[in-house]
């Protein structure tokens, strides 16, 4: 049998105590399936006298992070930090500088730096590896890289987030406003104390870039994803789009075609009839379209320690038995560089909700922005004042250009009729 992969270990959190008791319980079986033993000999994490569950006094402590580059003892490091720059990057540049593999789970990390750091691998001959940052323990980053590489891919897209959707899911079922259950979530730990990263969409957005790259062989561009959360969801929302047919979902979604590469995150009216529509809880699920292999549908738990910790010793499998290659599945030199596409000439149909006041002719004022806008009403409805006066009102637009229906809201902008922010959510008719 080979020597041990030796492997230092960055950051002792849920996931890096999660990979530590899998490589613990599975280490026969990992052994066989690698061709060899893979040892933890170093670990780093900010706080050293933290119960974390598991025994730390078999492996050597280190304070300084960066410090596991430079160790003669260390074949390769798993990177558990976080954050797109600081002590993660640094020890992202130093372990590939060395020609050490460097295993991560920061996808904030790759989708800033992704391209540099495969620049970096390219030149050592190291592997790059990050399986865990994108939905957790589905194994999305092979199944594009390698599954899928024969094939064009003309879409991908997903429920990426699964704080996002636990919030979504649990407002659709129990019928409640998306504070409470958000504030739920935090005390169960599904949230964070500042959600912001979740909630606002710039958590999927990071995974969707890198999905994006992988799918279209095209570099990294995380600064042309267009985003939008779920913050300004309501229950009523949620209970209209039911009505009509959909469950609501906050979707990623990038396309590459003649007019450049499209990305967007915004919470969608998915059908019901589509697999998305039943992703639910805290799960998440990845599409795929490939002009050979057709649609391709992967879900499973996004985060939490089992997952991501499957997917993190997943990638050092791989690198213990030889098996790596470009970390973009082509080399970078390789990776196009598609102009961003604009979302104007995008035609699709949308669900807009407005709260408007209770008096004559709001409709027609709203219904005359939206014709002179060229936007043709597919469904309307209207429900009856609330205490306060107010009166919510829902409509569905029959296909038509993006631009347009921004077009129409622009229209509206001021009105003394419209006593709320309007809601738009695009319908995912794919």
């Amino acid at each position: 049998m080979a020597r041990a992969l030796r492997v230092g270990l960055a950051g002792l959190g849920t996931v890096g105590g999660g990979v530590i008791k899998l490589l613990d319980t599975n280490a026969a079986l990992i052994e066989r399936r690698a061709g060899r033993a893979i040892e933890i000999v170093a670990v780093s994490a900010r706080d050293r006298t933290r119960d974390r569950g598991v025994d730390l006094s078999r492996f050597d402590w280190v304070d300084d992070t960066a410090a596991l580059a430079t160790r003669d003892d260390i074949d390769a490091v798993v990177e558990l930090i976080g954050g797109s720059d600081g002590p993660a990057l640094v020890l992202a540049r130093a372990t590939l500088a060395r020609g050490r593999a460097f295993v991560t789970a920061n996808k904030a990390m790759i989708a800033h730096h992704g391209i540099e750091l495969a620049e970096a691998a390219e030149a050592a001959g190291a592997a790059l590896k990050y399986e865990a940052a994108v939905a957790g323990g589905i194994p999305v980053i092979k199944g594009l890289r390698e599954g899928a590489a024969a094939n064009e891919i003309g879409r991908v897209y997903g429920v990426l987030n699964g704080t996002c959707n636990y919030i979504l899911s649990t407002m659709e079922q129990e019928k409640r406003d998306f504070a409470e259950v958000l504030a739920e979530a935090q005390a169960l730990g599904y949230a964070e104390a500042d959600p912001s990263f979740d909630i606002d969409g710039v958590d999927t957005a990071h995974k969707l870039s890198i999905l994006a790259s992988l799918a279209f062989g095209t570099r990294l561009d995380f600064g042309s994803v267009a985003i939008d959360g779920i913050r300004h969801v309501i229950a009523a929302d949620i209970a209209e789009a039911h009505g009509l047919g959909f469950r609501v979902r906050l979707v990623g979604l990038a396309e590459s075609n003649s007019k450049g590469l499209f990305q967007r995150v915004h919470p969608c009216l998915v059908p019901l009839g589509h697999p998305l529509a039943h992703v639910t809880g805290s799960l998440n699920a990845v599409v795929a379209e490939g002009n050979f292999v057709g649609r391709l549908f992967m879900e499973g738990r996004g985060a939490g320690e089992g997952p991501t910790a499957s997917a993190v010793v997943a990638d050092l499998i791989d690198i213990a038995r030889g098996e790596f290659g470009p970390a973009f599945a082509m080399p970078v030199a390789s990776l196009a560089q598609p102009a961003p596409a604009a979302a104007g000439e995008r035609r699709g149909r949308a669900y807009l909700r407005f709260t408007v006041a209770d008096r004559p002719g709001v409709l027609a004022e709203i219904t005359a922005a939206m014709r002179d806008a060229g936007v043709s009403i597919e469904s309307l409805i209207q429900r009856a004042a609330t205490a306060d006066g107010s009166v919510l009102l829902v409509m569905v637009t029959h296909e038509s250009p993006e631009r347009a229906v921004i077009e129409a809201l622009d229209r509206l902008e001021g009105s003394q009729s419209i006593t709320d922010r309007p809601m738009l959510m695009h319908i995912l008719d794919i």
